[in-house]
């Protein structure tokens, strides 16, 4: 598990003074969910390093490599008031599909729609009782192709990162202010060439 954090991007900020002030702040947390060694259930793990290298993330935003943990997220996740996952979803869809998910829609996503069986939906039932439930949340998801052993995205894998990782830019942007730049060439990680984007495949809300 790794987490990018403020801690990380602002060691020199020591002063009480600060730490009061940050806690104060909202806090938006991206946490990517998959096993990076089953082909494309680790594409939610790669948007994540796309993320953490993009200028138009601020360093107000905690991003979190959670792998297929589970209830062990609990506490990486309270206090945080938004909460935005990327993983790999099967819902059915045609490979490579975008699925956007929120709110009350979450609480209801069975086990089984994330592909390493890891219940997001327990999760968020569990920070709830807590009274430690994050204001919003939202899950963008890739509909796999193939969840076989491999550290390589499939074809439309492939194709959907860079959507993913726009689309998480664009999530971001209505909770925390993003530096307006031109998009982040996100390059080639672990050896994955990316294929031209398109929204084409995009489910959810205008």
């Amino acid at each position: 598990m790794v987490l990018w954090s403020n801690g990380c991007r602002h060691a020199g900020r020591t002063s009480l003074e600060q730490d009061m002030k940050q806690q104060a702040q909202p806090r938006t947390l991206v946490l990517a969910l998959g096993n990076p060694i089953r082909s494309d259930d680790g594409v939610g793990i790669v948007a994540l390093r796309c993320l953490e290298k993009d200028p138009r993330v601020r360093g107000t935003v905690d991003l979190l490599e959670g792998g297929t943990k589970g209830l062990e997220l609990v506490s990486y996740i309270a206090g945080m008031s938004q909460l935005l996952v990327l993983d790999a979803v099967d819902v059915g869809a045609v490979p490579g599909t975008i699925v956007r998910i929120q709110g009350k829609e979450l609480g209801s996503l069975p086990g089984k729609g994330n592909v390493h069986d890891l219940a997001l939906a327990d999760i968020l039932n569990a920070l709830r009782l807590l009274g430690q439930e994050p204001q919003e949340a939202v899950l963008l998801g890739v509909q796999p192709s193939t969840t076989e052993l491999g550290t390589s995205l499939s074809k439309s894998g492939e194709s959907s990162l860079p959507i993913l990782v726009e689309a998480a830019i664009a999530q971001l942007s209505l909770w925390v202010p993003c530096q307006a730049v031109q998009p982040c060439d996100a390059g080639e990680p672990a050896g994955i060439g990316l294929a031209a984007p398109t929204m084409k495949n995009w489910l959810g809300p205008e």
